[in-house]
């Protein structure tokens, strides 16, 4: 996918990989407006709860991102209410499918969505997450809703300690639990050419650190970067790695 702006065009892409798991549970979308040029929406949302319980819960937060992004208008809508609403909807249509099966569907969410004058709006629920780059620099990523990460918090574990905890699957929370979902929002006034931004599941970030992400995401293609990400995630993960799945999209300049 490829979209024009003023000072820079979007590339992106999407990857999904079913890693050493059994079936699918991962789900991406990667969204341009029906309507409106250089407005996109990018998903990922990590589902959990059995076999088909996890890919109903990740189905349904794709459903209702795409059909709540149709109705958006950027000259008259608020972004973070349509990201809550996203994350609200997403809920509890997955705890109403609880209810009619004998499953417990829940499900991550990590979504962005830029507006064509250049802005962007992001929200999350769970462990997947959201990275801002300029160039390899870090500029900014989400926080996990995880118990891992309120012993990081707390300071009693590092980020490198966090990542080999045996309860690092443990989420604090996520869409279709008991408890309302959290909902981390967070702004970015001007992405400039240079930005990049990927959201993934815990399959893929768990196998890197942020230096190494900002060196790939910098020097290859949002195509070629995926392709990388999954294949080093593979190998690192020695047969028992998790579903993995990722959405990237780089700001290139337009002399480039």
């Amino acid at each position: 996918m490829a979209t024009s702006n003023k000072g820079y065009r979007l590339t992106a892409s999407t990857g999904i990989h079913k890693g050493d798991r059994e079936y699918q549970q991962d789900q991406i979308a990667l969204l341009s407006h029906p309507r409106i040029s250089g407005c996109v929406l990018g998903v990922v949302a990590d589902g959990m709860g059995g076999r088909s319980g996890g890919r109903k819960a990740s189905d349904q937060v794709m459903l209702t991102a795409k059909q709540l992004f149709e109705r958006y208008s950027p000259d008259h809508d608020d972004p973070p209410v349509l990201l809550k609403q996203v994350v609200s909807e997403s809920h509890l249509v997955i705890k109403l499918t609880a209810i009619s099966s004998e499953q417990e569907p829940h499900s991550t969410i990590a979504a962005f969505l830029i507006n064509p004058n250049g802005e962007c709006h992001w929200i999350h629920a769970g462990d997947s997450r959201i990275y801002h780059y300029h160039g390899s620099k870090l500029v900014k990523r989400t926080m996990d809703h995880s118990y891992v990460q309120t012993l990081v918090d707390a300071g009693q574990l590092t980020e490198e300690e966090a990542n080999v905890h045996p309860q690092s699957n443990i989420l604090m929370g996520c869409l279709g639990a008991e408890e309302e979902p959290p909902m981390d929002l967070h702004h970015i006034s001007q992405l400039r050419p240079g930005d990049v931004l990927m959201a993934c599941s815990d399959g893929v970030w768990h196998y890197f650190s942020p230096a190494e992400l900002g060196s790939v995401l910098s020097s290859l293609s949002p195509r070629e970067a995926t392709e990388f990400l999954i294949e080093k995630a593979r190998s690192r993960a020695r047969g028992g790695g998790d579903n993995l799945s990722l959405v990237i999209v780089k700001l290139e300049p337009l002399d480039a």
